[in-house]
C-alpha cells in the first residue's frame, strides 16, 4: 500500500453528488471480544479498561468485560431507537464473530437495510500482532471476509481493522479480493485513493478525535460538551465544503454513547445536522464507489508531480 503527499491547496474542488457539502458518517461500532485469551500476559478483553487493574489474559475480568457488554445488549438498542426515530442510518462496524455471539446486532442492522462493513475477526486480536507474520495476517483476513460473505450474502466491500491496527499489507489484501474502501487511516477530511498491486483502494477515513471512546472516556467530556465538539466539527467542515467536500465521521460505540445519560448527545447533533442543506447522510460504500468514478476531478493522476514542483 502507498499514498502520495497531496496537501489540500494541491487538489481540485470536490465535489459531492447533489452539492452536498458534507459527507457524514455515523458509525456504530459492533464489537465483540474474547472473555479470557491463554496468556498469562495482561489482557483486557474489550480495548482499554474502565477500571485501571488488568488481569491475566487467562483470568476473566467481569467489571472491565461486562461494562463493554452493556453496549451488546442495551446501548445498541437505545441507538437504534433513537435513529429509527430520527430517520437516518448508521455504517456499522462487524467482528466476524459478532455474526453468531451477537447475531442480533447484525440482524437489526440488515432489517434496517443499513451498510455492515469487515471489522477484523474478534476485537481482541490485532492485525500489528502478525506485522511479520503475513500469512496468519491473510489468514486472519479472509476468514473475516468469508464469514461476512455466508452471513451477509454478499462480499464485503470495506474493511475497519480493530483498533485500527492495520499493517502495511491489509489494504493490498483487501483490494486482491474485491474490497472498495479501507477505513483505517486517520489523515484527512476527504477521500482518496491508496495504490496497491491489486488496483485502487479508497481511504475513507474513520476518526479517533470525533469519537465517543475518546472524548467521553478518555478524556472525560460531559455529555454537552461531547454535542458541542460535534456540532463544532460539523459547522467548520460544513462552511468550508461551501467549495470543497469533506467526510465527517462520527465513531460511535454503544456502551458509550448508548448509555441512558448520553443519548441526549447523539439527538441534539442530529437535529442539528438534519437543520442544514447540504448534508449527506452517507455510506462508506456510496462515497467509495462515487470517488472511483470521480476521483480525477478531485486528484488527477499528476497531481504527485505537481505538489512536487
Amino acid at each position: 500500500m502507498e499514498y502520495d503527499y497531496i496537501p489540500l491547496p494541491h487538489r481540485k474542488p470536490l465535489i459531492w453528488p447533489n452539492g452536498a457539502r458534507v459527507a457524514l458518517v455515523m458509525t456504530f461500532n459492533l464489537e465483540t471480544w474474547d472473555l479470557t485469551k491463554p496468556t498469562k500476559e495482561k489482557y483486557y478483553a474489550g480495548g482499554p479498561a474502565v477500571l485501571p487493574d488488568v488481569l491475566a489474559g487467562d483470568t476473566p475480568d467481569f467489571p472491565n468485560y461486562t461494562w463493554r457488554e452493556y453496549g451488546q445488549r442495551v446501548g445498541i438498542w437505545r441507538l437504534f431507537d433513537l435513529f429509527d426515530e430520527l430517520g437516518v442510518k448508521a455504517s456499522c462496524t462487524t467482528n466476524a464473530v459478532t455474526f453468531e455471539r451477537r447475531k442480533a446486532m447484525t440482524d437489526a442492522c440488515l432489517e434496517r437495510g443499513w451498510e455492515l462493513l469487515a471489522h477484523n475477526w474478534e476485537q481482541g486480536e490485532l492485525l500489528t500482532d502478525f506485522a511479520h507474520e503475513p500469512a496468519k495476517e491473510r489468514d486472519i483476513v479472509l476468514r473475516s471476509l468469508e464469514h461476512y460473505e455466508k452471513f451477509v450474502g454478499k462480499r464485503a466491500k470495506g474493511w475497519l481493522s480493530s483498533s485500527l491496527r492495520g499493517t502495511l499489507q491489509t489494504a493490498d489484501i483487501l483490494a486482491e479480493h474485491g474490497c472498495t474502501f479501507y477505513c483505517d487511516l486517520l489523515n484527512d477530511d476527504q477521500p482518496y485513493l491508496l495504490r496497491t498491486p491489486n488496483g485502487p483502494i479508497v481511504s475513507t477515513p474513520y476518526s479517533n478525535e470525533i469519537n465517543d471512546f475518546t472524548l467521553l472516556t478518555r478524556r472525560g467530556h460531559t455529555t454537552d460538551e461531547y454535542r458541542d465538539v460535534m456540532i463544532e466539527e460539523l459547522n467548520v467542515l460544513y462552511k468550508e465544503g461551501a467549495t470543497s467536500g469533506r467526510i465527517m465521521n462520527v465513531g460511535i460505540h454503544p456502551h458509550v454513547s448508548g448509555r441512558a445519560y448520553r443519548i441526549r448527545a447523539l439527538r441534539e447533533f442530529i437535529q442539528h445536522a438534519k437543520s442544514l442543506p447540504g448534508v449527506w447522510f452517507a455510506t462508506r460504500e456510496e462515497i467509495a464507489d462515487w470517488y472511483l468514478a470521480n476521483h480525477e476531478s478531485h486528484i488527477p493522476t499528476d497531481a504527485t508531480i505537481k505538489a512536487a514542483e
